[in-house]
């Protein structure tokens, strides 16, 4: 297709010369697209899942254990994600067993981050995700300590977030919790408020932001994708329900606006 429509506008503008160097540049357009749209392997995609899942557990048990020791409020705060993951019996042992191992005191964060890194490098929205998931486990209870903080930015540097992202990203993933806590106990305004804020944007965005915000979110959540790139099965639920709000937050602003909503 690129050799197609490159060798077709080439011919456009510079006759069978430019058809020439059209199709050139198409077949090379054509290669780089079939790499970045090759499917992973099985292999592959086991290898992703078990890294993405060992990752986030061990890391979620030495965010707890961040102030020295694992509060009682802390272990309910991680069963609590667990269940809303949606983990069998089975993968819920595995879950605690890694999160004991990230509370150990020999636990290496910087072999694990840069296991993970190995194993992922390619899939920057996995690394958002083990990210967000990390950030609404620590805000669970509504207060994010500087201990907790200072690894959450250690783990999003090491993954190559420069710290602006990782922001907007705290700023976010905390308005799109308290969004879906308290979306229904508010006030109107409060709610239009809480929406802008779930989206990443201010009030005073245009329409075409509000969309474009939207569209960016709901790519980056969506399960499909998320599976696609080698994200657990099991693990997208988190993700699932963060597509939900996300299209919740942008109904309550299209509504605000007296908008169509997206088709």
């Amino acid at each position: 297709m690129g050799k197609l429509l490159a060798g077709l506008f080439g011919w456009i503008l510079g006759g069978p010369i430019g058809a020439f160097i059209g199709i050139i540049v198409g077949h090379q357009f054509d290669r780089g697209l079939g790499f970045y749209l090759k499917p992973i392997s099985r292999e592959q995609r086991i290898l992703i899942n078990q890294s993405f899942f060992e990752t986030l557990f061990q890391l979620a048990g030495h965010l707890a254990k961040a102030d020295g020791h694992i509060s009682a409020p802390e272990i309910n705060q991680a069963e609590e994600i667990m269940r809303r993951m949606g983990l069998d019996a089975h993968r819920r042992d595995d879950a605690i067993s890694l999160f004991k191992a990230g509370a150990a005191t020999d636990f290496s964060i910087d072999e694990t981050l840069s296991a993970f890194a190995r194993i992922c490098s390619s899939y920057n929205n996995l690394k958002l995700q083990l990210i967000k998931y990390l950030i609404s486990l620590a805000i669970a209870d509504e207060i994010l300590d500087e201990s907790e903080e200072r690894i959450l930015r250690r783990i999003a540097t090491e993954l190559n977030f420069p710290a602006s992202t990782i922001d907007q990203i705290f700023s976010m993933i905390g308005a799109q919790e308290t969004f879906r806590k308290n979306k229904q106990s508010v006030s109107n305004s409060g709610r239009i408020d809480m929406a802008y804020s779930a989206l990443g944007i201010p009030n005073t965005s245009s329409d075409m932001q509000v969309k474009k915000a939207y569209r960016t979110l709901i790519s980056e959540n969506h399960p499909d994708k998320l599976i696609g790139q080698g994200m657990p099965d099991d693990m997208v639920q988190l993700a699932t329900e963060r597509t939900q709000e996300i299209q919740a937050a942008y109904e309550i602003i299209v509504e605000s606006r007296h908008q169509k909503p997206l088709e």
